[in-house]
């Protein structure tokens, strides 16, 4: 057996998110990530990378070099040409040649271990991921594991905290989460007199470089700052995966590999002095804390003023960067509730307050103190006189001599009803069923008290319980005194078991309080969600996120996002919010530094709003501010992580929004580029080719001296159908410009079909010349409201692409008839017919069907002109294949005009 089942707690069950990364870290469908992370540049990384690379090789691992940058160092350079090398991928970006890793090589050669150096690279554009620890996430989640590097200044986390020290903004930087994903981490450390020597020799930048980075980033003590925050990273992540496993195997601890502080405030004044305390104590430890509420059944019963002093502790212990949470009790001990808590987490130091009550109250309710102490085992706690607020007495519930409520004396009221009551119907039922059961009335009506109205009540009514008890039922009656020593058993152990019971009664009707609030929150959170789920615009989010922070907060509510001209206000409920310059201020301030400001908070306090931020693992997204018209603290605990939770949902949906947006821009801007090169094309090839025509003819015109009059009638005729036809391409590329600019506006009028379709043949005459043309228009048709100048055009490009599609000597049919409240027309050729695939691609730009070396070639966008005009005049088109013989069929249909449509 061994010492962690040894020191097992069989009472403590494993916590659900460590078995789940303990089945993550098992998990050999994905690969394995080791880090090796040094302090700065120089340290050895790459070396010790490479070195370990050969370790692996030697014990019989498959190890491959996706990239690899030795920055000319020799040592380095001698490990890796030893090595398998994948080629690394060429490409070109903005007329100088990049190198990049080919990821779809590696995939392919799929070794044990695949080495890429440099995990905060930006890849080339036009590479898969942008960055190169996307590319290790694919490698990782394709069962390949890798060796990376990285410097701890492109953390995302640490990324103001450096730039702070060394004055130089790292613009590289890796998600904190992939640093986490890591099973191995390694660090590569160097002192800084040896760096520094290093750098001198020209062992990491070349001599005018090395001589700039000593005056700034090498630093003296900017090294000593860096290999502080990188050994501390490595440590905070050495400390989570002993906690993690101490939480999957339900170790209770604590095992004391570093410290951890943990601070419980009650209502009590002096809290906020517990929490400056914990603050120093985890400075002088170099430990994380937390400042924790533990929710008992007196949580209930807390005035409004004591619900506020708990939210500002909780507020202050954030604010002086430790964790805060609000717990619910589960244990009938306090104490038994925080050392759970600490064992779980492995706290090593506990902060309480030092209880001023009675001994006499502490011998008869217990002492959390005293309790703590004697459970704590290994667990250091620290017990603080703490300090009050100037001028707020320490006394609870003293400071005031006006008289309670009428509403805070109405459950001792109604308690005293209770036991009036089970008073009379014990005496009504004493004669038949004996003493023996009447004080199962009274229990009966000390639990229904307790469950209605808390703790205070049901005491109350246990006390009247008991004096009734004695003085109407216990001999000699009416008498507070007791003659029978066995009554007096009797006697006590009904006090006993009234308190008991009271006490029980109470702390379920608290839990069960609780848990209503919790499921309300949770149901609420919920609704909100699915409400987000279904919203796709920007603007409908917004709105919603201030909807439901109003209406379950009850207090107004504005989202601001950033602009041109900074903050402005989004969406607000229930009104357009008003803001003075301090608000507008301490929202600024929010935004800039991704903390809550103005009231209530400790920036900018004099404001009337309170700003929170809104972020995502992407970045702050914008902030949040909310007004009341209560005085004071404008959240409770309990609504201030409600508030926090939907600001997160927000934040998210924001984000899922801006991200379509960002793939329909990326669709545009490369259906953009695709039209673009598209065009070029056919401008470079379609339109060069009637050119290359008209200029040989009109060259040979020109330098050849005799020609027969057949021949120079044969090159005119050239140069003016290869004109006629160049023109014909301008036109249709300035009718597409006009289209997706807006700009055609149909002149419709009364038009017959029959005559548009006889001005569209005599104008494609040329083009019709070597097929047969058959008509079956219909008699009789009602005239329509059309442009003739577009319908015209949508007809003769029509009829253009069957003379291309048909060969010569097939017939072209136009047919029109009338069905009910339309007239359609129909184009039909001999040719072989469309690709099924392609029935619809046909009307798109630049698109053409495939075709033989005999088709002359065109722009591919007759049709799709075709399409618009005849839908800006309200009309369809459609394309489909004969089913009799091959070839293509365009069917066109107008609406007959309201007035026209009488048969």
């Amino acid at each position: 057996m061994s010492i962690a089942d040894e020191r097992r707690d069989p009472r403590q069950r494993p916590s659900p998110e460590a078995l789940l990364e303990a089945v993550r870290r098992e998990d050999r469908t994905t690969g394995r990530l080791k880090i090796f992370v040094g302090a700065a540049p120089g340290v050895g990384k790459t070396y010790e990378m490479l070195r370990e690379a050969h370790d692996k090789v030697r014990q019989g691992i498959d190890v491959a070099v996706g990239v690899v940058e030795t920055h000319g160092r020799k040592e380095t350079q001698a490990l890796l040409d030893t090595l398998d090398i994948v080629p690394l991928r060429t490409t070109e970006y903005r007329g100088r040649t990049i190198q990049e890793m080919d990821l779809d090589a590696v995939i392919a050669r799929r070794p044990g271990i695949a080495l890429v150096d440099e995990l905060a690279h930006t890849n080339a554009p036009g590479s898969r991921h942008p960055k190169r620890y996307q590319d290790v996430q694919e490698l990782l989640d394709r069962g390949i594991d890798v060796y990376t590097t990285v410097n701890i200044q492109h953390l995302e986390s640490l990324n103001d905290v450096i730039a702070q020290i060394t004055r130089i903004r790292v613009r590289e930087t890796v998600p904190d989460e992939i640093f986490d994903r890591a099973h191995a981490v390694e660090l590569v450390d160097l002192a800084p007199e040896e760096l520094i020597q290093r750098l001198q020799e020209g062992k990491v930048y070349i001599p005018k470089q090395a001589d700039r980075a000593l005056k700034h980033f090498f630093a003296p003590e900017n090294l000593t700052a860096l290999r502080e925050l990188t050994l501390r990273r490595i440590a905070d992540q050495v400390d989570d995966e002993l906690l993690n496993q101490m939480q999957a195997r339900a170790i209770p601890g604590p095992w004391a590999a570093t410290e951890r502080v943990l601070v419980c405030i009650s209502e009590d004044p002096r809290g906020a002095g517990l929490v400056r305390y914990g603050k120093r104590l985890a400075d002088r430890l170099h430990a994380s804390w937390t400042a924790i509420y533990l929710e008992t059944r007196r949580s209930s019963e807390l005035s409004e003023e004591e619900r506020d002093r708990i939210a500002d502790m909780l507020r202050l212990a954030e604010m002086l960067g430790g964790d805060a949470a609000s717990l619910p009790g589960g244990e009938i001990s306090v104490a038994d509730d925080i050392m759970r808590y600490a064992q779980a987490n492995n706290v090593t130091q506990i902060v309480v307050g030092k209880s001023d009550r009675s001994r006499l109250f502490e011998m008869l309710h217990g002492s959390v103190v005293h309790d703590l102490v004697r459970r704590s085992g290994t667990i250091s706690v620290h017990v603080i006189a703490g300090e009050t607020v100037a001028g707020e007495p320490i006394a609870r519930k003293t400071v005031s001599a006006a008289p309670e409520p009428p509403a805070a004396r109405l459950p001792y009221a109604v308690a005293a009803g209770a036991i009036v009551a089970a008073l009379g119907f014990a005496m009504l039922i004493q004669p038949w069923f004996g003493i023996e059961n009447v004080d199962l009335v009274f229990l009966t009506a000390i639990v229904a008290t307790a469950a209605r109205f808390g703790l205070g009540p049901s005491l109350f009514a246990s006390v009247m319980a008991m004096l009734c008890y004695n003085f109407f039922f216990i001999p000699p009656l009416y008498t507070f005194t007791i003659g029978d020593a066995k009554n007096v058993a009797a006697f006590v152990f009904f006090a006993i078991m009234a308190v008991i019971v009271s006490n029980v009664a109470a702390r379920v009707r608290s839990q069960a309080l609780a848990a209503m609030d919790r499921a309300r929150a949770t149901q609420r959170l919920y609704a909100f969600n699915r409400k987000l789920a279904g919203i796709g615009t920007l603007d409908d989010v917004l709105s919603a996120t201030a909807y439901h922070i109003a209406t379950m907060l009850n207090l107004r509510a504005a989202v601001m996002l950033p602009g041109k001209s900074g903050l402005a206000v989004k969406a607000a409920y229930p009104a357009a919010p008003e803001m003075g310059e301090a608000d507008l201020a301490a929202a600024r301030w929010t935004w800039d530094h991704h903390r809550t400001a103005g009231r209530g908070s400790a920036t900018l306090s004099g404001a009337k709003w309170l700003f929170l931020p809104m972020r995502t693992g992407r970045g702050a997204i914008g902030v949040i501010g909310i007004d009341g018209d209560d005085p004071g603290p404008l959240l409770t605990p309990e609504q201030r992580r409600l508030l926090e939770a939907l600001i997160g949902q927000g934040a998210l949906a924001i984000e899922r929004v801006r991200l379509v947006e960002d793939i329909d821009r990326v669709k545009r801007t490369a259906e953009a580029d695709n039209l673009r090169a598209a065009l070029l094309t056919s401008i470079s090839h379609d339109l060069k080719t009637p050119l290359a025509s008209v200029l040989g003819a009109a060259t040979t015109l020109r330098e050849v001296g005799t020609l027969a009059d057949s021949e120079r009638a044969e090159l005119l005729a050239t140069i003016i159908d290869e004109s006629e036809r160049l023109n014909r391409f301008i036109s249709n590329l300035v009718d597409m410009t006009k289209l997706e600019s807006g700009a055609v506006l149909p002149n419709v009028a009364l038009e017959h079909i029959d005559d548009i379709v006889g001005s569209t043949l005599e104008r494609g005459r040329k083009i019709l010349a070597n097929h047969l043309i058959e008509l079956q228009i219909a008699a009789g048709l009602p005239p329509l409201l059309l442009d003739p100048v577009l319908i015209e055009q949508a007809l003769f490009n029509i009829l253009d692409n069957a003379a291309k599609y048909a060969a010569e000597g097939t017939t072209i049919s136009i047919r029109s008839w009338r069905d009910r409240d339309m007239v359609w027309l129909q184009i039909t050729d001999e040719g072989d017919g469309i690709p099924p695939a392609e029935l619809e691609l046909i009307f798109t730009k630049f698109h053409r069907a495939k075709k033989g070396d005999q088709v002359r070639a065109g722009t591919g966008l007759g049709l799709a002109i075709a399409r618009g005009f005849i839908e800006a005049m309200q009309g369809t088109i459609s394309a489909a294949n004969r089913s009799d013989r091959p070839g293509a069929i365009f069917t066109i249909s107008f609406p007959i005009p309201p007035e026209e449509r009488a048969e």
